[in-house]
C-alpha cells in the first residue's frame, strides 16, 4: 500500500499520520503532535478533532491512544460505503437535472423545428454517442427491434461491452431480430452469447421497424426508415414513447423464442466437419495438444490448425472462450 493508504477510507494524509502516530505512541499527549510530525499546528489540531469524532482516537488531552485497527478500519469502510452508495443513488436520478438544463435553452424559432420532447440527430456519430450514453445509464430495461440481416465484427465489438455491462447490472434486455440474421455464423454466435448472459431474444420472419427504447422513457427511431444514414429522432415525449412501446410489444408477441429455434435437438453445429467436431471435443477435454492430436488420430500440426480454424469460426480470443461459446451454442 502507498504512504497514504487510508485515503480510500476518507482520511486525509494529515489524519492518517496522526492516527499512525498514536498507534506507535499510545497514551501520549496530542498537544505537541505537530512538532513531532513536522506539520502545521492548526492542521494537526483539526486532524485530532476529526479523528476523535470518528472514534479513531480515544482518551483526553493528556493521554490519547488510537482505536484498534481491527475494529476501526471495518467501521470506516462501512461508513464510506454507505456514503458512496448514497451518492450513487443521487447520481442515478439525473433526469431532473437534465430537464432543468433543457429549460435553459431558447425555444425553437426556425420553421419545421422538432416538436417538444423530440430531438433530431442527423450526425451518425452523434446518434452512436447517444446510443452509447443511453445504454450506459440504463436503469432497468432496454428494448430493441433491429431488422438487420447480419452484424459485422465491428458492430459486435462495439456493442458487446455495453450489452454485457447492462446485463451484469441487472438491466433486462429484450431484443427482436429477423430470422435471416440467424444464418450468419458471427451474428448467431453473438446472440447466443447475449442469451447466455440473460438477454431475452425473439425472432420474427419479417419486420422493418427499427427502434431502441430505454427505461420506457426514451426512444430512438430513424428519421427515414428507408435510409437510416439520415439520422435518428430521440423521443422523450410520454405519449409518443408509449406508442413506440406498443408497436414493439405487438411485434414481440408475434415473434418466436430464439432458444427454441437454435437449440432444437436436431440442430447440428453449422459448417463443422466430423474431424472439426472431434478436435473441438478433445480441445475441451484434454490439456495437452499432443494428447488431443493422438486421440483424434492426426498430426500435432494438423490438430493445431483445426483449433485455429475453430477459434476464428467461434470469434473467440482463446481456447477457454471458444469452449464456452461452443457449449452455449450446443455444439458439444
Amino acid at each position: 500500500m502507498g504512504a497514504h493508504a487510508m485515503s480510500v477510507l476518507g482520511l486525509s494524509a494529515a489524519e492518517e499520520s496522526v492516527y499512525r502516530h498514536f498507534l506507535r505512541n499510545p497514551r501520549t499527549s496530542p498537544r505537541d503532535i505537530h512538532v513531532v510530525l513536522r506539520s502545521d499546528a492548526a492542521e494537526a489540531g483539526r486532524a485530532v478533532e476529526r479523528l476523535r469524532e470518528l472514534r479513531l482516537l480515544q482518551g483526553d488531552d493528556e493521554h490519547t491512544w488510537a482505536a484498534e485497527p481491527d475494529t476501526a478500519v471495518p467501521r470506516l469502510a462501512e461508513d464510506r460505503l454507505e456514503t458512496l452508495h448514497r451518492e450513487m443513488r443521487h447520481l442515478t436520478h439525473t433526469r431532473a437535472i437534465v430537464d432543468s438544463l433543457h429549460r435553459e435553452r431558447p425555444g425553437p424559432a426556425e420553421q419545421g423545428a422538432p416538436a417538444p420532447g423530440i430531438e433530431r440527430l442527423e450526425d451518425l456519430r452523434l446518434v452512436r454517442s447517444r446510443i452509447d450514453d443511453l445504454s450506459f445509464f440504463a436503469h432497468f430495461e432496454v428494448l430493441s427491434a433491429e431488422p438487420y440481416e447480419a452484424l459485422t465484427k465491428e458492430n459486435i465489438e462495439h456493442a458487446r461491452p455495453l450489452d454485457l455491462r447492462c446485463l451484469r447490472r441487472g438491466v433486462r434486455i429484450r431484443n427482436l431480430v429477423r430470422a435471416v440474421a440467424l444464418r450468419d455464423t458471427l451474428t448467431l454466435g453473438y446472440l447466443r452469447e447475449l442469451t447466455a448472459h440473460g438477454a431475452q431474444i425473439r425472432v420474427a420472419d419479417e419486420f422493418s421497424e427499427l427502434m431502441l427504447i430505454y427505461d420506457r422513457h426514451t426512444a430512438l427511431v430513424p428519421i427515414d426508415p428507408a435510409d437510416t444514414s439520415r439520422g435518428a429522432l430521440c423521443a422523450r415525449e410520454t405519449a409518443l414513447v408509449g406508442n413506440i412501446i406498443t408497436l414493439f410489444e405487438r411485434l414481440w408477441e408475434s415473434a418466436r423464442d430464439f432458444r427454441s429455434l437454435v437449440d432444437a435437438p436436431d440442430r447440428q453445429a453449422p459448417g463443422l466437419s466430423d474431424i472439426q467436431l472431434r478436435v473441438l471435443r478433445r480441445m475441451c477435454a484434454v490439456s495437452k495438444d499432443e494428447t488431443g492430436a493422438r486421440e483424434v488420430g492426426v498430426s500435432l500440426r494438423t490438430y493445431r490448425r483445426h483449433i485455429a480454424d475453430l477459434l476464428q469460426l467461434l470469434d473467440a480470443e482463446n481456447r477457454a472462450q471458444a469452449a464456452l461459446l461452443a457449449r452455449d451454442r450446443g455444439w458439444i
